[in-house]
């Protein structure tokens, strides 16, 4: 069965909508940091609108542990999305049991966090149905475009797209499309950019891309525990102990396979984890023989490995990438992330950025989504799609794998 997307729903005019939205977005000292979430909602909000739809938005923001808590407010997301969208937006922060007010044609207004009652995210289906059918009170339709959240069955996420007759939205549908290209469609040559911090995080893609892809290149923390199952000693640096046999398994599978696993031939060293932290350039192999000896911790790839990266990344026809290459918030450990970005700019092809902190490091070093083939909104998502998943959010729409 196919997704359901818009067009399912009939005529929009004068019907209440509820659209589920990601507009997790990140706050310091309540202010947006990051817009990028809000952006890639309009689409959908806008559609309905432009059909004079009466739009109830609702999301979650953070992790309030079923508690409200004025950190965590959606309020500023609503002037926000006021302002992108060129209207009023209003905001509503009564608790959803409350019989809601009526909207106008062609309004839209957003709900307070949803996580700030714990029936959103609890494990009892009872008391996340009974959330849902609150929810539902605001609309006569349901329009699921979270796709963040689409891996968690949540009230708003799954029970509501039951309590409502149901589709996905522009991004859902968007990302969809995007995924199912990486897994069963992919133009060759097609290269896998992995980094963050563990390899545990990881592995299910690895398992399930490994067969498909033509180079896989390592970076970020996890690059360390590669360089330990060769042997090679790497000082402080992020290192999992359990994961060193498994590794060996996916570099002995990639030989079998034909596919390049693309390990870096020299890292930069700190002496602390600090963005002040003095540095050296390393052979990869060398990583306790700098002058921090078997203090030092890696926290970049180097510069050798970053221009090899690029190399591979640009000659890719497909190119789909997990993880900054460092600590990138420290501009001194930016280097190898910014490198495998812009590449990633000059891909005649697809180029995928996998949500999470690679979609962060992308804007924090100054890019703009459109220089890239598709940005990502769910980095847990897209994995656990890669991986081979079942995303209940996608199959109470009607998506089959």
């Amino acid at each position: 069965m196919a997704l359901r997307t818009l067009d399912s729903l009939g005529s929009l005019g004068g019907r209440a909508v509820v659209v589920r939205c990601d507009l997790n977005v990140p706050l310091k000292d309540g202010e947006i940091t990051d817009d990028g979430r809000i952006r890639a909602s309009l689409p959908t909000i806008q559609a309905l609108l432009d059909e004079n739809a009466r739009v109830t938005v609702i999301s979650h923001l953070g992790r309030p542990d079923g508690t409200p808590r004025d950190e965590y407010s959606l309020a500023p997301v609503a002037e926000r999305l006021g302002e992108l969208l060129g209207m009023s937006v209003h905001f509503d922060s009564a608790p959803a049991a409350e019989t809601p007010k009526d909207l106008g044609d062609g309004e839209v207004r957003l709900l307070e966090n949803l996580r700030f009652d714990p029936r959103e995210t609890s494990k009892d289906a009872g008391e996340r149905e009974q959330y849902a059918r609150e929810l539902a009170k605001f609309g006569e339709l349901f329009v699921s475009d979270g796709f963040g959240v689409v891996h968690r069955k949540q009230a708003s996420v799954y029970e509501l797209a039951t309590a409502l007759p149901s589709a996905a939205g522009l991004l859902v549908a968007d990302e969809l499309e995007v995924l199912e290209r990486l897994t069963t469609n992919a133009q060759k040559p097609y290269t896998v950019v992995l980094g963050g911090s563990k390899v545990s995080d990881k592995l299910g893609v690895i398992d399930s891309l490994l067969p498909r892809v033509d180079s896989l290149l390592i970076g970020g923390g996890m690059l360390f525990t590669f360089l330990a199952a060769q042997g090679h000693k790497v000082g402080a640096s992020l290192l999992e102990q359990d994961q060193l046999d498994t590794v060996r398994e996916y570099l002995s599978r990639a030989t079998e396979l034909g596919v390049e696993i693309v390990l870096p031939t020299d890292v930069v060293v700190a002496e602390k984890f600090a963005a002040d932290a003095k540095s050296e350039v390393t052979p990869a192999d060398g990583i306790e023989s700098t002058a921090f000896g078997a203090a030092g911790i890696g926290l970049d790839i180097g510069p050798e490995t970053a221009a090899r990266f690029a190399e591979i990344v640009a000659a890719s026809a497909t190119v789909f990438w997990n993880g900054p290459m460092g600590v990138f918030e420290f501009p001194a450990f930016a280097e190898g992330t910014r490198t495998v970005a812009e590449a990633l700019t000059r891909v005649d092809g697809l180029s995928v950025v996998g949500g999470g902190d690679s979609a962060a490091a992308v804007r924090a070093l100054g890019f703009e989504d459109d220089q890239f083939g598709h940005i990502s909104t769910g980095g847990g998502a897209s994995l656990e799609f890669l991986e081979g998943k079942t995303l209940p959010g996608l199959e109470v729409l009607g998506w089959q794998p």
